[in-house]
């Protein structure tokens, strides 16, 4: 099978979080699935914001980004968050490339919203080097940043991104890995199975807001562009990606 995994929130914050989810993607390279992983870094990022007296301040889920605070984009996403992850899978026995989209022309962005700055909607995903690593037995570590016309460079949702890339791959499953238990209905319950309609209507409803209204956008165009299954699940939980690739873990999944 083959998988693209996203990794968002504090799954990303501590050592003892990422070498167990370097465990759990090391079974699945001996179970020989093929494995690409999409993060992001948001948290990070506005730590080290807050430090240069910048307010994070973010529309429907996305986070503005004027161009004085792209370096810092950079820094963090492509550089601590992306450094350190691939260190921590590499020492649980994988063979982890860290990447942008900016490599080998991988992910190209226009500009989604001038009101949004320099935060890209994703053009095009060239899958070529991400094929080739995966298929040689490397594990792609994407950070969500993207390239664009004239030497432009975008900070794109990472939700966004994972989606375009998995939709590039044709992956069967896409992974939403975050800290919830799923998406909740409006009595604050997990719902297990939901359909692309349903999911709009969470989103036009209001009920789903903030950082999951940008996963079930993402997670609703990765079911257009062709991936029929679709999971988001909580990635604290114990074996969390054998339970989901095998149908006993928890969450909510969207199907074509």
């Amino acid at each position: 099978m083959r998988l693209l995994v996203k990794l968002g929130g504090t799954l990303l914050e501590t050592a003892e979080r990422r070498t167990s989810l370097g465990v759990q993607l090391k079974r699945l390279f001996g179970e020989g699935h093929e494995v690409v992983v999409v993060h992001g870094g948001g948290k990070r990022l506005s730590r080290y914001l807050a430090g240069l007296e910048h307010e994070s301040e973010f529309i429907r889920g996305l986070r503005v980004t004027p161009p004085e605070i792209l370096d810092a984009v950079l820094r963090v996403l492509a550089g601590s968050v992306n450094r350190q992850l691939v260190a921590d899978f590499q020492a649980s026995g994988l063979q982890a490339v860290g990447l942008t989209g900016i490599d080998a022309g991988c992910v190209q962005a226009s500009q989604l919203d001038p009101r949004l700055g320099q935060v890209g909607k994703v053009e095009r995903v060239d899958p070529t080097l991400l094929n080739r690593l995966s298929r040689d037995g490397y594990l792609p570590t994407v950070a969500c940043v993207a390239g664009g016309d004239s030497g432009a460079i975008y900070n794109v949702n990472a939700d966004q991104m994972a989606a375009a890339c998995a939709a590039a791959l044709g992956v069967d499953r896409l992974v939403f890995l975050t800290d919830v238990g799923g998406v909740l209905d409006v009595g604050g319950q997990v719902i297990k199975r939901l359909e692309s309609a349903d999911a709009r209507s969470l989103i036009d409803g209001k009920i789903a807001i903030g950082g999951m209204e940008a996963k079930l956008t993402a997670a609703i165009d990765a079911i257009r562009q062709g991936i029929h299954r679709v999971s988001i699940v909580n990635g604290h939980e114990a074996d969390i990606l054998a339970r989901t690739l095998n149908g006993t873990g928890a969450g909510t999944e969207l199907r074509a």
